[in-house]
């Protein structure tokens, strides 16, 4: 039998590698799938496990939890004069509360709806409006997280919210999907 010598220098080297190593398997994209519009054109992430459902009517895109099935993502896509960036539209906050008075909870909807946070973001050039939202629809209360942003004449509204009992273990993971939201061309 070969007899072998424990380096200590080599060992702790050792341990600090897998421990750098498998730190980088959780970045910040863990649990999260890629989606790509069929023609290139943008490019978001979205939670793992989620499944893609389709609604005649409703928004473009939808995602929903297979566990959890409040939990849910969407993209509507809408018509904008060409001629028209966000920041016509106005600040963060005008825009989310536009959304709240027009789409969200408009007069008669029974919806009750609080903008709690906006904000504006660049990313690859373009303006985006970040908002969040505390709602009371059917007397449940949800936590919404929303991005807006014009390209090409075409106004996006990218949004993912769940139950507000669940909102503090999805949070982190709720703001990396908003952000992921991109265009490609």
């Amino acid at each position: 039998m070969k007899n072998i010598k424990f380096n200590p220098f080599k060992g702790i080297l050792l341990i600090i590698l897998c421990f750098t190593l498998s730190g980088c398997s959780g970045g910040i994209n863990a649990g999260l799938e890629a989606y790509q519009s069929p023609d290139g054109r943008y490019a978001f992430l979205y939670p793992t496990g989620w499944t893609r459902v389709k609604v005649d009517g409703g928004p473009e895109i939808i995602y929903h939890d297979l566990i959890n099935s409040n939990e849910t993502l969407s993209l509507v896509v809408s018509d904008v004069n060409k001629e028209v960036n966000l920041e016509q539209l106005g600040n963060p906050i005008e825009v989310g509360q536009t959304l709240i008075d027009k789409v969200i909870a408009p007069e008669g909807s029974g919806r009750s709806v609080k903008l709690v946070g906006a904000n504006k973001r660049e990313a690859s050039n373009h303006i985006f409006y970040d908002l969040e939202y505390q709602l009371n629809l059917n007397d449940q209360d949800r936590h919404e997280l929303a991005t807006v942003v014009i390209d090409r004449g075409t106004l996006y509204t990218f949004a993912v919210g769940t139950n507000e009992d669940r909102w503090s273990k999805v949070d982190g993971l709720f703001n990396n999907v908003i952000e992921s939201f991109n265009f490609l061309i």
